[in-house]
């Protein structure tokens, strides 16, 4: 097993490295820096977080830095880490150690161990090299699972057996996935078959960690290569069967529907094309959720999914809770947006009318662009014509936009009446009545009607309340 390779001394030029070196030297212990940094040197991605080993108390050392730098030092005693901030870097140290697990949790039993203990407990080969930061070894490449070779084949592989990997910590499943999805690489036959072994141990990990991963997922730059991994490993059924459940083709005759998962995954790599978005993203992966709920068959035209997008909105924040992502503004964008996917299509398809545009602009709100952006990315044809009769519709609906915006300002429009006016001009308490000429105003704005206009809603309030028989009140 190769232990060492040339050294790197260039990937260690801040002076931090020789600093945490010298105090390592002073205290008698080995210091190196391992895992993400060193990974990410090679792969020349951008890095801001330091992990560093330490065979003895990295604790110490931490505290010995964080004087020299006169910077604090967060102590996590329960961990056996250390945590400071020097300049834009974020150091985390902690002792050399090993691990063991219990069946039914992925929290270690830790021991104080050596480099080579520490290095078998990673996660994968990539994330299992170590650079010295002693002095006489300073820069010195340890790599005993020949990550650099997995590095250069574009391959994610555990460092040891990976039935033990993957039952110790099953997050390492999702991990690893999400490796692949981020990095364009290929997961290692024995390992990915490894993963399909030990799926059902996810059900130990909380959706939280969980869903840490699946949003890096998300955000890589094509994520359906990690949802395709996710379903094919057997992990997706697991923690998101709703996803799953789009999955398959159903034929009658010689009629059959497109694979929705297929088509789904086709649609967020359109958007993440475009877009570095992630609630964007998780419109895109949620537009056709409620499809398997909604799929019918009608003999003379084949099968159907009425009221998709309606079952789709109504299903996100039962999903969002599920799934523990925010209860916020985020899951109300991602509703929305799933409930008027099919709207701008509808308007590509027909005459584009100015009161059905008002009303989108209504209904979007300052989310439009992105909605329109959802719509165009749903365009996965592989008939070309189609795609581009499609996209060249979606422009004009794009300029419509843009005029009625110009002319009637309808985008988050509050009518110009409200209804505390007219319970105030009439001496009402909150009733029908109120409602009703209320929605009137908003319609006639939407329809055309009159104008988004003070005078004119004021005027139209007074005709409405005239056939109630309502009279003004003197104030």
């Amino acid at each position: 097993m190769n232990t060492q390779t040339p050294c790197y001394p260039d990937a260690l030029a801040d002076p931090v490295f020789r600093q945490i070196g010298r105090i390592a030297d002073q205290k008698g212990v080995q210091a190196y820096a391992i895992g993400g940094y060193v990974r990410d040197y090679f792969l020349h991605r951008p890095v801001t977080d330091i992990d560093v080993v330490v065979v003895g108390s990295g604790i110490e050392v931490a505290k010995a830095l964080g004087r020299e730098l006169k910077t604090h030092v967060s102590v996590f005693k329960n961990f056996g880490t250390a945590m400071l901030h020097c300049g834009a870097w974020e150091v985390e140290f902690v002792g050399a150690r090993k691990e063991s697990y219990r069946a039914d949790s992925r929290k270690p039993i830790v021991e104080d161990g050596t480099l080579e203990d520490d290095q078998l407990r990673r996660d994968f080969t990539i994330n299992a090299m170590a650079f010295s930061l002693n002095e006489k070894t300073f820069g010195e490449l340890l790599d005993p699972f020949n990550g650099m070779e997995d590095l250069e084949r574009c391959i994610i592989r555990t460092p040891c057996d990976g039935d033990t990997t993957f039952s110790d910590d099953p997050l390492r499943m999702i991990r690893a996935i999400r490796f692949a999805s981020q990095l364009g690489f290929d997961i290692e036959d024995e390992t990915f078959e490894a993963i399909r072994r030990n799926a059902a141990r996810i059900e130990i990990v909380s959706m939280e960690r969980i869903m840490t991963e699946l949003n890096k997922i998300m955000l890589s730059p094509a994520p359906s290569l990690g949802f395709y991994l996710l379903e094919n490993s057997g992990l997706l059924p697991l923690f998101f069967p709703e996803l799953s459940a789009l999955k398959g083709v159903e034929k009658i005759g010689n009629r059959a529907h497109k694979d929705n998962f297929d088509h789904t995954l086709k649609v967020l790599d359109n958007v993440a094309r475009k877009s570095d978005d992630l609630w964007l993203r998780w419109t895109a992966l949620l537009h056709d959720i409620g499809k398997p709920r909604t799929k019918a068959y009608d003999p003379r035209i084949g099968w159907t999914f009425h009221g998709h997008e309606v079952a789709g909105s109504k299903m996100v924040p039962a999903l969002f809770r599920r799934l523990k992502l925010p209860m916020n503004e985020h899951m109300k964008y991602v509703q929305k947006l799933v409930f008027l996917h099919l709207r701008p299509i509808v308007l590509s398809e027909d005459e584009v009318t100015d009161s059905a545009v008002r009303r989108l602009l209504f209904e979007a709100g300052d989310d439009i662009d992105d909605l329109m952006s959802l719509c165009e990315a749903d365009i996965t044809s592989a008939n070309n014509a189609k795609v581009k009769r499609f996209l060249a519709n979606f422009e004009l609906v794009r300029r419509k936009l843009r005029e009625i915006e110009e002319k009637d300002r309808i985008r988050n429009f509050q009518p110009p009446i409200g209804g505390e006016l007219i319970m105030q001009t009439y001496g009402l308490k909150p009733c029908r009545e109120v409602g009703l000429i209320k929605d009137a105003i908003k319609e006639a704005i939407l329809e055309g009607e009159i104008a988004n206009d003070f005078d004119q809603a004021y005027a139209l309030m007074e005709k409405l309340a005239a056939g109630y028989g309502l009279t003004k009140v003197s104030l």
